[in-house]
C-alpha cells in the first residue's frame, strides 16, 4: 500500500513580484522611486562622479559658468559646484536616515508605553505635549548652538521634534489593537505581556511607521538645509546644500547657478521623498487602497 504524498500548497507570489506589480500599476510611486534612487545613487557615488575635490580652492576660476571641466560651474572661491552638490546631497541623505531611525525608535518605544500601560499614558503624553509646544526649528537652533555642529548633535537636534508625532501615531495604533479579540485570546492562552507586544501589537505599527519615516526624512533634509543657510550647520569646509545656497546669495545676479542648481537638487530630493511617502501611504492604508480600486 503506497502512501499518498500531500499536495504542496500553491506558492504565493514573492514579495518582489508583488512590489514589481505595484510599481507597474502605480506611476506616481514608480516615478518618485526612480527619481529618489537616482538622486541617492549620484550622491553615494559622488567620489566616482565628481572630477574635482569639493574643497579644492581655485580662485582664478571663481564664478565660472558651465563647461566641460566644471559641469555646473564654480562658486565664489572657485570650487566645483557639481562636486559640492553631490557631497552635500550625500550628507543630507545620511543625516535624514539617522534622524528617521533615531526618532522612529524612540517614538515607537514611547508610543507603545503610552498606549499599552495606562498609568504611564498621561505622563508620556504630557511630556510629548511639552516638546511639541517648542517650535522644532527653534529647538534645533538652540541645541546646535549649545552642542556645536557635529553629526551627533545635528541628528539629536532634528530628531527630538519629530518624536512626539511618531509617539502619538504609535499610541493611537496600540490603543485600537490592544482591544482586538486575538490579543485577548493570546492573554487567555497564557502569553506574557512582552510576547503580546512583540508578536501582536508591534507588527501593527510597522506600516504607519514606514510611511511616517519617509516624511521625517524629508523634514530632516529641509531642516538641515535651513540650519546650513543660517550659518548654524556644518563647518564651511563641509559641503552642505543649505550652506552652498547661502554662500551664493551675494552673487545671485552675477552667477545665479550657485543657487539654482543646489536649490533644484534639494527640491527634487524632498519632492521625491514626499511623493514616494504619499504613494506608499495609499498602498499600505486599506481604506485608501479600497477607494483606489473602486
Amino acid at each position: 500500500m503506497s502512501a499518498t504524498l500531500p499536495t504542496p500548497p500553491t506558492a504565493a507570489p514573492s514579495r518582489w513580484r508583488a512590489a514589481l506589480r505595484v510599481l507597474r500599476t502605480d506611476r506616481v510611486m514608480l516615478f518618485s522611486l526612480a527619481l529618489l534612487l537616482l538622486l541617492i545613487a549620484v550622491s553615494v557615488f559622488a567620489p566616482l562622479l565628481a572630477a574635482h575635490d569639493p574643497a579644492a580652492l581655485t580662485p582664478r576660476k571663481r564664478l565660472q559658468g558651465m563647461s566641460a571641466d566644471y559641469w555646473l560651474g564654480t562658486d565664489s572661491l572657485g570650487r566645483d559646484l557639481f562636486a559640492r552638490i553631490l557631497y552635500g546631497g550625500r550628507l543630507s541623505i545620511l543625516l535624514a536616515l539617522l534622524v528617521a531611525a533615531s526618532s522612529v525608535a524612540l517614538g515607537l518605544v514611547l508610543g507603545i508605553v503610552a498606549g499599552y500601560f495606562r498609568r504611564l499614558d498621561g505622563i508620556v503624553m504630557r511630556l510629548m505635549d511639552g516638546v511639541m509646544a517648542i517650535p522644532g526649528l527653534l529647538l534645533a537652533i538652540a541645541m546646535v548652538a549649545l552642542g556645536g555642529a557635529q553629526i551627533s548633535t545635528m541628528v539629536l537636534a532634528i530628531a527630538i521634534p519629530e518624536v512626539p508625532r511618531i509617539a502619538r501615531l504609535v499610541r493611537s495604533v496600540v490603543l485600537s489593537v490592544r482591544e482586538e479579540p486575538y490579543v485577548e485570546a493570546a492573554f487567555g492562552m497564557g502569553s506574557s505581556v512582552p510576547s503580546v507586544l512583540v508578536r501582536h501589537i508591534l507588527p501593527s505599527t510597522i506600516n504607519p511607521l514606514v510611511v511616517q519615516a519617509t516624511f521625517v526624512c524629508a523634514a530632516a533634509i529641509l531642516t538641515e538645509a535651513v540650519l546650513g543657510f543660517l550659518g548654524l550647520g556644518f563647518p564651511p569646509e563641509v559641503p552642505s546644500l543649505g550652506s552652498i545656497i547661502a554662500e551664493g546669495r551675494p552673487y545671485f545676479q552675477r552667477a545665479p547657478w550657485i543657487i539654482l542648481f543646489p536649490g533644484t537638487f534639494l527640491a527634487l530630493l524632498i519632492l521625491a521623498i514626499n511623493m514616494f511617502g504619499d504613494a506608499l501611504r495609499d498602498r499600505l492604508d486599506p481604506r485608501l487602497a479600497r477607494k483606489g480600486r473602486n
